[in-house]
């Protein structure tokens, strides 16, 4: 009964949450432009019959967010908003597509409001970081006030939906539940450049080093469904998609970290010193695998997951400062690490602190208009690299 009446409360701070966010922002200020552009394209397909892909749909969304066509010479200082998603997205969308977009954004932040919430707490299980209730408090507020986090709320991004999922996908394979995290891997690849390192890792792990065919199994089960009822649905999908991402790095100004630093930061180094780097840190996170593989030990398992999510945001072609959002699995293990030593509590406060005040005080100070300055994808890969790197032996320790 008290979990019943539990429940029946979130429900009603749900619905509370819902419609101050409507009242407050979505009615008066519509945004979430991230959002907007798949929603708008899975409103196409469902409500018009268009391919979500298609120039028409394309349209549609551009006049959803700037209220008219974008001609291809104003690409560059306007995101034309391809819907540019797996064609699946639109099945997930389904329910929303009926309502006025003011409606569905508020709806839609609240849903990634509970993914932040829910990925968080699922981070802190699967580390097994228990923190005293203040700092739990503290660690919760400072979530969901961190650069990444707070500017894929903004957005509406698919990012926060995916650290759910990836979060819920490793607490399940810890806990043995092989088919829930079989299905929530399958339904992280809506944003595929988060998860294309992650998936092959998990898959070798759990199911060719721990024989858990049965995660595998659902995996493979999903995968085929998903993209079986795609091509059913939108025979083209496939090759629509991929002329949508071919086309994405034409209107995106900045590519990965690395592409910052071979570009950027030391242009000299080009293209080749790109594919060089990209190629060290993927060969790198092979190694660490590989060390990981023959410590039959969990925490190892989590190091090498924290590599993998830091190296995938290094290395993606086209990454996002709201990507990082999945690097809260690394830092949350920092921070268990961090707890162990004297004063550990507050030293873990203070480098949060230093984090939230750091990434915004970035941010802020080198803006350009619109557009985040490239050096604010910087520091938080390359300073957890850094910390994964060196810091081995006292991540992976028990206590």
């Amino acid at each position: 009964m008290r979990r019943l009446i539990l429940w029946l409360l979130v429900a009603l701070f749900l619905v509370g949450d819902v419609g101050a966010t409507y009242v407050l922002f979505t009615s008066r200020y519509p945004g979430a432009n991230d959002f907007a552009s798949r929603w708008a394209g899975a409103r196409a397909f469902w409500r018009d019959g268009l391919s979500p892909y298609s120039d028409e749909a394309t349209r549609q969304i551009q006049l959803l967010i700037y209220g008219r066509p974008i001609a291809p010479e104003e690409e560059q200082e306007f995101d034309p908003g391809p819907f540019a998603y797996p064609f699946y997205t639109v099945f997930l969308l389904l329910p929303l597509v009926w309502l006025p977009y003011a409606w569905a954004e508020a709806i839609w932040l609240v849903v990634l409001q509970v993914c932040l919430f829910a990925g968080l707490l699922l981070t802190l299980r699967f580390h097994g970081w228990r923190p005293p209730p203040w700092l739990l408090g503290c660690t919760a507020i400072w979530s969901f006030l961190f650069y990444p986090d707070v500017r894929a709320l903004i957005l509406g991004q698919f990012s926060l939906f995916v650290f759910a999922l990836v979060t819920l996908s490793l607490w399940a394979l810890k806990t043995e539940r092989d088919i829930v995290a079989g299905l929530c891997l399958v339904l992280s690849t809506v944003k595929p450049q988060m998860v294309f390192l992650l998936i092959p890792l998990l898959l070798l792990w759990w199911a060719v080093r721990e024989r858990r065919w049965l995660f595998s199994a659902s995996f493979l089960s999903g995968a085929i469904l998903l993209v079986g009822a795609s091509w059913l649905a939108e025979p083209a999908w496939m090759a629509d998609f991929l002329r949508q991402v071919a086309r994405y790095t034409s209107y995106t100004a900045i590519g990965s970290p690395i592409w910052i630093i071979t570009h950027l930061v030391f242009p000299a180094l080009g293209v080749w010193g790109e594919v060089a780097l990209s190629g060290l840190a993927v060969a790198f996170l092979v190694g660490a695998v590989w060390w990981a593989f023959q410590q039959w030990e969990v925490r190892a398992f989590e190091w090498a997951v924290g590599v993998c999510l830091i190296v995938t945001n290094l290395v993606a072609v086209r990454t996002a400062t709201t990507n990082y959002v999945v690097l809260l699995l690394p830092l949350v293990m920092t921070f268990r690490a961090l707890q162990r030593g004297r004063a550990g509590t507050w030293l873990v406060l203070l480098v949060e602190i230093v984090l939230l005040v750091g990434l915004w005080v970035l941010f802020l100070t080198t803006v350009v208009g619109k557009f985040e300055h490239p050096v604010v994808y910087l520091p938080l890969p390359l300073g957890l690299l850094a910390v994964f790197v060196l810091a081995r032996r006292w991540l992976v320790a028990e206590g």
